[in-house]
């Protein structure tokens, strides 16, 4: 008899973990299969800074026994200034987080297979029935769902995912004590999640100070290897010389020290649009179709809202009468996604890749124009509203937008 459910997701990460928690809710049976083993789970997949806002701990009923710290406002840091917004926020520790939506999704009936590694679909008639992992164990289910982020064994077989080494941002963070966070000659910290635009400390991306309460914070940077990359990029340095480079010049670490029994965080993202989200039987999700807010950085919220939607999609696929699993039937998934998960997208893409190819003068220029922009503003470019990126970003800077144009046309 064939091992088979009703959906197997690839991946127990919040995409994954909160996909799995919808449908347990809705009474399908599910499997999640995970690399980790279970007594080391979520040791190498803890790769995410984890700040994120009221929204997603509301729509997902997140429990304060997994935050670190509530914050009150984001600033965004450059070379020589800052800006400070009021913006309740929340750090996470992103391992009980994930083990929370584990334990929450196992309650309400969802099967998990840890130390389970997913290496390629199952095909029949060129749609894919199953999943096989761990060399020659195969499990079968009627929708299959990738939620591995960028590995992405079963969307790359199947041509749904096109993430590109170039698009790659690679990222290492700790967690630190005897951090100063109300340095005077910085922007204060207490209770705040900090981004820094920079590129003598980060070529081509950013860097981050999140406080985690007293004197206590997640520190850590990440980088594309893009245009701004190999222009500011210092010889020889790798991700981990960068974060010590700055450790060993901000003032604010002078003392700092790394909290005995963490370990490094390690991951990767991809800032590029997705080449298409599902085909017949199956859907990826999170991190697989990554999308950000293009001002603050946050993918945990979008992630968890591809998983519902992919959840939602598996509710009007799986009838009881009459199953659609086919790939027109799932498209109501990119429809969900484009419209709920990251509307106007390739707006917001832009505004992203804006960021990070600006030299450090713009990013000084930048602290000034947020400062003169109004909240509403601010929430329309999140949310990609062209009128709104070109009021900030000075479109009058013709050099800035011939890199991002040549960059689009190389694609």
């Amino acid at each position: 008899m064939r091992d088979r459910f009703d959906v197997v997701i690839a991946g127990a990460g919040p995409a994954g973990g909160q996909c799995a928690r919808d449908l347990a809710e809705r009474n399908y049976d599910v499997l999640v299969l995970e690399t980790e083993p279970e007594d080391e789970f979520p040791r190498q997949s803890n790769k995410s800074t984890a700040g994120t806002f009221p929204s997603a701990m509301t729509a997902f009923a997140i429990p304060d026994e997994v935050v670190m710290q509530y914050t009150d406002k984001v600033v965004l840091e450059s070379p020589n200034d800052h800006y400070t917004r009021t913006q309740t926020g929340a750090v996470l520790e992103f391992a009980d987080f994930k083990r929370f939506l584990v334990e929450d999704s196992r309650e309400k009936g969802a099967t998990y297979r840890f130390d389970a590694r997913v290496s390629a679909p199952i095909m029949e008639d060129g749609e894919i029935v199953g999943v096989r992992y761990d060399g020659d164990e195969e499990v079968y289910a009627d929708i299959v769902i990738d939620a591995t982020g960028p590995a992405a064994p079963l969307a790359k077989k199947l041509d749904v995912c096109n993430l590109e080494r170039e698009h790659q941002a690679i990222g290492i963070e700790y967690e630190f004590e005897n951090v100063v966070v109300n340095h005077d000659d910085y922007a204060d910290l207490r209770d705040g999640m900090m981004l820094r635009l920079d590129h003598d400390l980060a070529p081509g991306g950013y860097s981050w100070i999140f406080h985690t309460g007293g004197d206590t914070a997640k520190v850590g940077l990440c980088y594309i290897q893009n245009g701004s990359h190999h222009r500011y990029a210092k010889d020889g340095m790798g991700i981990d010389d960068y974060l010590q480079y700055w450790l060993d010049s901000d003032p604010r670490f002078a003392d700092a020290e790394k909290i005995e029994g963490t370990q490094a965080h390690r991951g990767s993202a991809h800032i590029q649009p997705p080449k298409s989200m599902s085909t017949d039987r199956f859907m990826a999700i999170g991190d697989t179709v990554p999308t950000i807010d293009p001002l603050w950085g946050e993918g945990i919220h979008k992630g968890m809202k591809s998983a519902r939607a992919a959840a939602a999609t598996v509710d009007a696929a799986l009838t009881p009468d009459e199953p659609q699993t086919d790939a027109e039937t799932l498209s109501v998934y990119d429809t969900l996604w484009h419209r709920d998960v990251a509307p106007k997208h390739s707006a917001r893409l832009m505004m992203t890749e804006l960021l990070y190819l600006a030299p450090n003068e713009r990013y000084d220029e930048l602290m000034t124009d947020l400062r003169r922009t109004d909240s509403d503003t601010l929430e329309q470019i999140n949310r990609g509203d062209r009128r709104a990126i070109l009021e900030l970003t000075h479109f009058s800077d013709l050099s800035l937008l011939a890199t991002y144009a040549k960059r689009r046309l190389q694609r």
